[in-house]
């Protein structure tokens, strides 16, 4: 096995490796992290029907503190209230947790990359999610699970992050990757952020272009020749962002899988597009 089919299996699950897994009695703590801006169905949408023995994560109240202007509109959760989140989905200290949603990981990324921070190694997303392990046969049910108790001990600092001023020199100095559909990145539209464009010297790179059709993650040489047409071979740094750090966590899941270690602007563009001092940029990618 290649480093980066090691790299791959440390971040992504395939529905049928979570199944066999599941049936062997190893079963990992599953996080249904069903969320998308502008809807607030999930918890509905996971009741409906969810992978057996999954858990249900509040996206907005669990993986991000309040929203503000000056920290954007899903700022980090502060760590004793993570740890008391996680300990409720039942993650216990050197455990295994799958976390999924049913748009291509681009929510449940976010967990992902918040218990990968808070220093829980054995975490992976569903590649596929809920359609990936439909489509091995997988079975869903209803209702409500509540999960035994964990005990772990969360510790932040484990993944890098950036703060305003770090994304402006990276975008220089490294390579800033910008997450948000390209439409947003180029300021044609803005649909909740206060001003449009992008930061100045950003590059953009669509989340959405991390998937193939059926919602599964690239494969890893598609995903390294994507991001080595965006410059990130050899750059000093990798920094990503996006509208609130959500979508941006998918990109840094997709880099993890190819070896690349990037930094995630948990502010983004929400933040830096109210701070009135931030200049912002229009237009296509100068490259």
């Amino acid at each position: 096995m290649s480093t980066n089919d090691t790299a791959r299996t440390t971040v992504f699950v395939e529905g049928q490796e979570l199944a066999a897994q599941i049936a062997s009695g190893d079963r990992p703590v599953l996080l249904d992290v069903r969320w998308a801006l502008g809807r607030s169905d999930g918890r509905a949408q996971y009741l409906a029907g969810h992978l057996p023995g999954a858990v249900y994560v509040d996206l907005e109240t669990e993986l991000a503190a309040q929203a503000t202007p000056a920290d954007g509109r899903h700022p980090l959760p502060d760590v004793a209230s993570l740890e008391a989140a996680a300990r409720r989905w039942g993650v216990r200290a050197g455990g295994s947790v799958v976390a999924y949603d049913a748009i291509g990981g681009m929510s449940a990324a976010r967990a992902w990359w918040l218990l990968r921070w808070a220093g829980v190694l054995g975490v992976r997303l569903l590649d596929g999610g809920l359609a990936g392990w439909l489509s091995v046969g997988g079975s869903l049910e209803a209702g409500e699970v509540s999960a035994p108790a964990g005990d772990v001990v969360l510790v932040p600092g484990a993944l890098a992050t950036l703060d305003a001023d770090d994304a402006a020199g990276l975008a220089s100095a490294g390579v800033l990757l910008d997450a948000r559909a390209g439409e947003r990145y180029r300021g044609e539209v803005e649909p909740v952020d206060p001003r449009a464009g992008h930061i100045a010297g950003a590059v953009s790179a669509p989340t959405s272009e991390n998937l193939d059709a059926d919602g599964r993650f690239l494969g890893a040489q598609a995903l390294r020749d994507r991001f080595a047409a965006l410059g990130v071979p050899g750059a000093s740094q990798v920094g990503v962002y996006c509208g609130s750090g959500v979508t941006a966590a998918h990109e840094v899941a997709a880099l993890a899988s190819i070896g690349v270690e990037a930094a995630l602007y948990p502010g983004s563009w929400s933040q830096w597009s109210a701070d009135p001092d931030r200049a912002v940029t229009t237009g296509p990618d100068p490259r």
